[in-house]
């Protein structure tokens, strides 16, 4: 059984087309940012410049730490 839908002709090759940068930039700004983000919570988010008192971020990212090399005692 064939699909029309993913038929395609020997003489005529697909070929990808390139997406705008105007498309991707948004995208690359949000992961940057999430990334920026983690990488404060998991590494430095304790101490004096914490946003959220106790422990409890340090304790659930703990072995994140040390798997990233962060010292964390």
């Amino acid at each position: 059984m064939t699909n029309a839908a993913f038929a395609t002709s020997a003489s005529t090759p697909s070929r990808a087309e390139p997406i705008p940068v105007s498309k991707i930039l948004p995208w690359a700004v949000f992961g940057g940012l999430m990334l920026v983000l983690t990488v404060y919570f998991v590494g430095a988010e304790e101490g004096a410049t914490s946003l959220i008192g106790g422990s409890v971020v340090h304790e659930f990212v703990h072995d994140g730490r040390h798997l990233l090399g962060f010292p964390c005692h």
